[in-house]
């Protein structure tokens, strides 16, 4: 936990990203514990102002590391790195409002939690949340209610190897692709999209320290 205290005692934004209506740009800060909310306008010389609400805050320690929008629009989700939890918010015109927080940790987990990173599948019904703990290197799988957007926990799926730092789903949401760094090495697997369960597809790529998993989309 040395490093992990060490980056969160201080302000680290972990990621940016930017609001479906393109009006808003959310810094998720680990070391503040805060999702930080800016106004966009890509037409002025500054395009980034302080929001009316500024930012949103988590619990203390918690470490908010990486945030995605449903593909609706109405709500969105963050993870968190030190407390070990997927959270749920309401989305409108730049504010952010929670309606349900989820754990990333078994009830037998023990040693610190390392939450990573976090995907909404492209239909809207799942999300996967992954963890890095000492014992614990899984993703977590839960359904969203298509009217709340709360969440239900469903599954869990070992990553098949260590440190699941980053993982995409691909845009068929056939598949999700999940990069281990401390193992070196790429798994590949199958989703149901009826359950949002995962089954491991037979195929592994070695590569040194894994990071990022992106698609590239080619005209």
């Amino acid at each position: 936990m040395a490093l992990l205290n060490s980056r969160a005692a201080g302000p680290h934004v972990h990621s940016v990203v930017v609001s479906p209506d393109n009006k808003y740009l959310f810094a998720v800060d680990l070391g503040t514990d805060k999702i930080n909310t800016y106004r966009f306008n890509p037409k002025k010389s500054l395009p980034l102002s302080p929001a009316k609400t500024p930012f949103t805050s988590v619990p203390p320690g918690s470490a908010p590391r990486h945030f995605t929008f449903h593909p609706n629009k109405k709500w969105a989700y963050v993870i968190q790195e030190l407390s070990g939890v997927m959270t749920a918010y309401k989305y409108r015109k730049g504010t952010l409002t929670k309606i349900d927080t989820v754990s990333l940790l078994s009830g037998d987990f023990k040693g610190a939690p390392n939450a990573a990173d976090i995907h909404v599948s492209p239909d809207g019904k799942f999300l996967y949340g992954s963890n890095r703990g000492s014992n614990s290197n899984d993703l977590t799988i839960c359904s969203i209610d298509q009217k709340t957007g709360k969440l239900t926990l469903v599954g869990k799926q070992s990553s098949l190897g260590n440190s699941p730092r980053n993982f995409a789903i691909d845009p068929s949401g056939n598949f999700l692709i999940l990069a281990n760094q401390n193992s070196n090495d790429i798994f590949i697997f199958r989703r149901d999209q009826a359950t949002g369960l995962l089954t491991p597809a037979g195929y592994k790529v070695d590569i040194v320290k894994p990071t990022v998993v992106q698609f590239l989309r080619v005209n």
